[in-house]
């Protein structure tokens, strides 16, 4: 029987070192680093995300997150990583590749937080570069997806910095805090050139 959530055991072997940051899947045990991170970082999350619900934060609602990300994991079908700085080993931000397409596409769309206040610190350049890796080496895609809104300059300044380019602009791509909202799309092949790694 497969358990409902990663054992530290299973997520320590997708651990994914990158710079000063290190990704790995989310475990029961990390609830109250990332309610507290979340809620902290609140005001500066809402305006980019999908609206919270009223128990956004608690327990449950973290348990309900955890055992979707372990059932995608497990049929292939997405892969949610926190990120934690290699010093001090605090969590600051998540990132996923979702809606995994095999067959003639393998591709999937990246996802991506991070704190207030390790935010615009390259920390989220070094863990996108990371996914790159998994992604590209790791399950053997050929394609990562992303889209971002109009005005958040940081997103696309991250995108384009990583080496994803430019490929279109969506009406109504998706419904964020609350309403739906246009976004431009990305894209990073395989065999693109990535931005510069840092030791």
């Amino acid at each position: 029987m497969l358990l409902p959530f990663f054992t530290r055991k299973e997520a320590q072997s997708f651990n994914i070192p990158q710079g000063r940051v290190y990704l790995r899947p989310p475990l029961a045990r990390d609830f109250a680093a990332w309610s507290r991170v979340r809620k902290q970082s609140k005001a500066f999350l809402i305006p980019w995300e999908p609206t919270w619900a009223h128990d956004a934060l608690s327990r449950a609602s973290y348990r309900r997150r955890l055992r979707h990300y372990v059932g995608e994991w497990r049929q292939g079908a997405g892969y949610a990583f926190f990120i934690f700085t290699r010093e001090g080993d605090r969590l600051i931000g998540g990132i996923t590749l979702s809606n995994v397409r095999r067959g003639v596409a393998q591709a999937a769309s990246v996802g991506y937080w991070i704190d207030q206040e390790h935010a615009r610190q390259g920390y989220m350049t070094e863990s996108l570069l990371a996914i790159c890796e998994f992604a590209f080496g790791r399950i053997g895609l050929r394609r990562l997806e992303a889209a971002c809104l109009p005005q958040n300059e940081a997103s696309r300044g991250l995108l384009e910095k990583v080496g994803f380019q430019y490929e279109g602009y969506a009406r109504e791509y998706l419904r964020i805090d609350g309403e739906w909202r246009d976004h431009l799309l990305y894209a990073l092949l395989r065999d693109d050139p990535r931005g510069q790694r840092k030791a």
